[in-house]
């Protein structure tokens, strides 16, 4: 039979804290004597969820949202990439009309 440990919330919780605010999170996961493996994936589920927070510059940020932003953001890049494409090649097609 495995033997599992249990970690309270709190403690996940302000374990992926000092893991999102520390440049290594395998030195964190040592630090706390919990395996690598299981911050790692406490991170992962708490970057996809939007629950955790990092502080970066002297702010808190919402990994989550920022998710969120820079999907939001791809796809408009995506359609204006679209946009100009189309303006380029209305451009040439009434250039060459013009001749």
């Amino acid at each position: 039979m495995k033997n599992t440990r249990q970690y309270s919330p709190e403690f996940k919780a302000e374990a992926v804290k000092l893991a999102l605010n520390s440049s290594s999170i395998t030195t964190v996961a040592k630090e706390l004597g919990i395996p690598d493996s299981t911050l790692h994936t406490w991170v992962a589920k708490a970057k996809q969820s939007g629950e955790c927070a990092s502080e970066q510059i002297g702010e808190l940020v919402n990994v989550g949202e920022l998710v969120k932003e820079n999907r939001e953001l791809k796809k408009r890049l995506a359609r204006l990439e679209q946009e100009k494409s189309i303006l380029k090649k209305a451009a040439t097609y009434f250039a060459k009309e013009s001749e």
